[in-house]
């Protein structure tokens, strides 16, 4: 199922969802500011392991979040994982907790990219690692960067995610997949590119009038007018 979503754009996911009717058109995906930075590499695609994180110096005492205790909890969500971070400082993205380092670490723990309204860094080693970044900003320091919390729902471009989610991002956005129509979205993307395919040939063709692709929509798209 995962290698199958690897192979489909987000836009497309959101079009096959949209025919299930499981939630509003307008629901379910991040704001744009927030899309994969090596579209190359295609669609970024697993299951959401979250975490809160800031930049700015001098943490309160006990906020901050054991790293041994992230990465035994990193495991515990099925493969592959996607690590989803809500960066708490404003404005946003003051220091980068994703570079080469962290990308080699969580590729080892089984994650293949992360999803980030915070910043980033080491774009060239990131990309050759085969590590994808989803971000919003990126910056040249770490700054004082540490993870506050884990393991708890968090809300990156206007979207709550929790815990397990299935994440599919590209270049376009990202969007969640809910999990009991996730198999299904192969063929549903099918189904609603075969009628765009028609849309389009009546677009391209040589004899091309309005009426022509009218005829068309009340057959694929009744209700149009």
């Amino acid at each position: 199922m995962i290698d199958a979503l690897r192979k489909i754009s987000s836009p497309s996911v959101a079009n096959a969802i949209e025919t299930f009717n499981v939630r509003p058109r307008n629901q379910g995906q991040m704001s744009s500011e927030i899309r994969t930075l090596f579209p190359e590499m295609g669609p970024l695609v697993g299951y959401a392991v979250t975490c809160v994180i800031r930049a700015e110096p001098q943490p309160l005492q006990g906020h901050r979040a054991s790293t041994y205790g992230w990465w035994d909890y990193v495991q515990t969500i099925p493969a592959p994982r996607v690590v989803i971070v809500h960066d708490l400082d404003e404005p946003r993205g003051q220091g980068a907790q994703w570079g080469e380092v962290q990308a080699n670490i969580h590729k080892a723990l089984g994650c293949v990219g992360v999803v980030t309204d915070g910043s980033v860094r080491d774009l060239d080693e990131v990309k050759a690692l085969g590590f994808q970044f989803a971000a919003a900003h990126v910056s040249v320091s770490h700054a004082y960067v540490h993870m506050v919390d884990f393991g708890l729902p968090v809300k990156l471009g206007g979207l709550w995610v929790k815990p397990g989610d299935l994440i599919h991002a590209d270049q376009h956005g990202v969007v969640t997949i809910p999990t009991d129509i996730a198999p299904k979205i192969p063929e549903a993307v099918a189904k609603v590119e075969a009628d765009e395919r028609q849309i389009i040939s009546v677009c391209q063709s040589k004899d091309f009038t309005a009426d022509k692709l009218k005829a068309l929509y009340q057959k694929i798209r009744p209700g149009t007018y």
